[in-house]
């Protein structure tokens, strides 16, 4: 196998492993949005709708790369919550981890709502502009199968974020970023970037995973 397969390979290996990890991470995470958001909405069945579609597309995602190791017969790397973007925001903005978000505190309080409302929108508009990046790359393009999950990643985004940004409008909410969470996301994206995925990337000896997360709560437990 010549230097520029291994690099594809290990490329492609690590990018599918933080981003199954993610895609777990989101759908599951958005169950508890969806608590909230039926809670703090009842009658509003469209948005409900929006996000009950959002965590469907993100576990669709999550099936899809799941899929992918399947074929190649390897399990994900065992990564961390480190790689994902959700916690960092989660717990930078609120000050605790996703698990420990107090739904019926964010469904009283409007501002509080409003404010996790923002974090997933521009977390998916992040999502957006990555993926379109992502695409152009050679050792994507030239899988096609990891392509063909990229575009469909790619068509279900914008559905992904404008629905919190309608009703952030709508209810007369900030749908524009707060400089802080502005920061906050780019100091997020740039530290995955440029420092937890090279990490990855360079650790030959990073644990596989044993069991699939949907199937084992505890998969990713360390």
């Amino acid at each position: 196998m010549g230097l520029r397969t291994s690099f594809r390979n290990r490329f492609l290996d690590v990018l599918g492993s933080i981003y199954i990890y993610n895609e777990h991470r989101g759908y599951t995470s958005l169950d508890r949005v969806l608590e909230a958001v039926r809670a703090r909405c009842p009658d509003d069945h469209a948005f409900i709708a929006a996000v009950e579609k959002h965590r469907a597309d993100e576990e669709k995602h999550y099936r899809m790369f799941r899929r992918w190791f399947e074929l190649r017969g390897v399990m994900p790397l065992k990564v961390d919550r480190t790689c994902g973007h959700i916690d960092h925001f989660i717990e930078t903005v609120f000050g605790c981890t996703i698990d420990d978000l107090d739904t019926a505190a964010i469904v009283a309080d409007g501002d509080e709502f409003e404010k996790l409302c923002r974090v997933i929108m521009i977390t998916e508009q992040r999502g957006m502009d990555q993926v379109e990046v992502l695409l152009k790359n050679s050792h994507i393009r030239s899988d096609k199968a990891m392509r063909r999950i990229f575009e469909v990643v790619e068509k279900d985004e914008p559905s992904h974020w404008m629905p919190y940004d309608a009703w952030l409008r709508a209810h007369g909410r900030r749908p524009r970023p707060r400089w802080r969470e502005k920061w906050t996301d780019y100091w997020i994206h740039k530290s995955l970037m440029l420092a937890k995925l090279p990490a990855v990337f360079l650790n030959r000896k990073s644990a596989r995973l044993e069991t699939w997360p949907d199937e084992d709560p505890n998969a990713y437990a360390i």
